[in-house]
């Protein structure tokens, strides 16, 4: 069985207001399809239905201020609530106590630990790996629990030998913005079937996609708009390639781009979107905060 984790940075659930909610206008027919014909919306949240389940989930995590992505990502990695550990949200990346939260690999050393397969997919660039042998950039939580897990961090290379994936699933930001011009590209469409037939590979895939944070922060609603019609081309890709006795989850850190009237994370509760026959689903019935995913992950491969 494989757990695919899609990792959506700054997706909350927001609400049924079209002037700073880009999910209402957005073209997504194939996440709408599995919540039979609804949005990603906070009303939506609780939905149950033949090829999936919508839960809400606190990102607070009775910690003042906003969430943050660093402490955010730990818990989701961990099961621990860094935020109350260490007495404040952090981020973007880990401190010095939210890195200690992840020393032993989170999720990913209590897989290979116990003998199972477990990759983070995305593939990074030459200059993400030259900045961090510098000293000029850190790791974000994701990258540093794998690292600490003793799994690598793929590389152009892998991306070309259809290893690894791009932050943009399609590899056209490598091309056009980083003039890498041997990476290869893909349509978005093509992008999720190479997700589907890559994550099934491994029983625990990890796949971060931080462009819907980053759109999120510039509050421009036709671009956000067009980011989330962009990754529901993927997602119709994967789901038409994927084997239904696996499961898809795809959630968040904190909120963001549900609200463009403001540049800062929102305190709204966040999506735990579960595709995958509804036994395999039920091990995730009653989580209700970022607390929950890590545990119910575990049990649903043990």
């Amino acid at each position: 069985m494989t757990v695919l984790f899609i990792f959506l940075d700054g997706v909350g659930l927001g609400g049924n207001d079209p002037t700073v909610n880009p999910f209402i206008y957005a073209e997504m027919p194939n996440l709408r399809k599995i919540l039979a014909g609804q949005g990603l919306l906070a009303q939506t949240a609780g939905y149950h239905g033949e090829y999936g389940s919508l839960l809400a989930l606190d990102a607070t995590l009775g910690v003042g201020g906003l969430p943050q992505s660093a402490t955010g990502q730990a818990v989701l990695l961990t099961g621990r609530n860094v935020p109350a550990e260490i007495g404040y949200h952090y981020g973007p990346k880990p401190d010095k106590a939210t890195a200690q939260s992840l020393v032993d690999g989170g999720i990913f050393g209590d897989l290979v630990r116990n003998g199972k397969s477990a990759a983070l997919i995305n593939a990074y660039p030459p200059g993400y790996f030259a900045a961090i042998n510098s000293g000029k950039r850190l790791y974000s939580s994701i990258p540093l629990a794998v690292t600490n897990a003793g799994l690598p961090l793929f590389t152009l290379d892998d991306m070309k030998s259809g290893r690894a994936l791009s932050a943009d699933f399609t590899g056209v930001g490598w091309r056009d913005r980083m003039k890498i011009l041997d990476a290869p590209t893909y349509s978005l469409r093509e992008a999720g079937v190479a997700l589907a037939l890559l994550a099934q590979k491994y029983e625990f895939a990890f796949f971060e996609y931080w462009l819907t944070d980053y759109v999120g922060h510039g509050q421009d609603l036709n671009t956000a708009v067009k980011l989330l019609g962009e990754f529901d081309l993927v997602l119709g890709g994967l789901l038409n390639n994927w084997d239904d006795r696996n499961l898809i989850l795809i959630t968040s850190d904190h909120g963001n781009i549900e609200d463009l009237s403001t540049r800062r994370h929102t305190t709204n509760l966040v999506p735990l979107l579960l595709i995958g026959k509804e036994s395999i689903r039920a091990e995730f019935s009653g989580a209700s905060s970022l607390l929950d995913v890590a545990p119910a992950i575990i049990r649903t491969m043990d």
